[in-house]
């Protein structure tokens, strides 16, 4: 059914809306709503290039974002909308709005929220450009508005009670950062899950609250332990070895 309902999209954004209409049909909820006291809110988000604040790589030839990420050309968006500037950012992020009243429904019920998003909402929870094998990935993974919004709705102090979910990047992390935890669980392709160095195709599913509690302390995993110990330094423009060796240069 879903198949035949992109065929007729006329651009992205009409398929999205076909998507989210298929899931109502469907019974299969999209919007924010409490489960067992517990708040769940998702979150629209898109990326922005003006995410990426760190230095970028030189000396090396990087592939273009163009030729690099299937997005600039799988989806096709109204002509007013971007992928090169924030525009597509901020059009997802007001997507949200429609669900407001839901949301300080939520806040002033709930003392425990869990909030979701597909896109990253802040740099440090990518690794450092000179460990990825394509260096210009914060370039298409992340959104400002994002983050705003997650603040908006946990709040800026600090909580043992405020959870945000992302993906999009397949790096494990479970870590505080200004009072929020954020984890990412990602299933990842099979060929990741097999060398995955947080349990491998056995660590899924990632328990982050059950019985009406978070659970304790954060789990391992890989990056995010690695920052807990190591500071960042985006300055460093040293290639780590397995990226140096991807690039021929050891």
């Amino acid at each position: 059914m879903c198949k035949i309902l992109f065929q007729k999209a006329f651009d992205s954004l009409e398929k999205l809306n076909k998507l989210l209409d298929a899931c109502k049909q469907l019974g299969v909820e999209t919007n924010p709503a409490v489960i067992d006291g517990l708040g769940i809110i998702p979150l629209f988000s898109w990326y922005h290039e003006s995410f990426d604040r760190e230095d970028d790589i030189v000396g090396v030839r990087i592939p273009s974002l163009d030729m690099a990420c299937k997005d600039f050309h799988a989806c096709k968006w109204p002509g007013n909308l971007s992928n090169r500037d924030t525009s597509l950012a901020l059009y997802f992020d007001l997507m949200n709005e429609k669900n407001q009243n839901t949301v300080k429904r939520i806040q002033s019920t709930c003392s425990q929220i869990i909030t979701f998003s597909h896109f990253v909402p802040r740099q440090e929870l990518c690794p450092e450009k000179r460990m990825l094998f394509y260096p210009n990935l914060p370039k298409v993974i992340g959104s400002d508005w994002l983050e705003d919004r997650i603040r908006s709705i946990h709040g800026v102090e600090s909580s043992s009670f405020a959870c945000h979910v992302f993906g999009h990047t397949h790096f494990c992390w479970d870590a505080v950062v200004d009072g929020i935890r954020y984890v990412q669980a990602p299933l990842a392709y099979p060929r990741e899950r097999k060398r995955r160095m947080n349990g491998g195709e056995t660590w899924l599913p990632f328990c982050i609250y059950l019985d009406g509690e978070f659970g304790a302390k954060v789990m391992p995993c890989y990056w995010s332990d690695y920052y807990a110990i190591n500071p960042r330094t985006p300055s460093n423009m040293e290639l780590a070895p397995w990226v140096a060796r991807f690039y021929n240069l050891i």
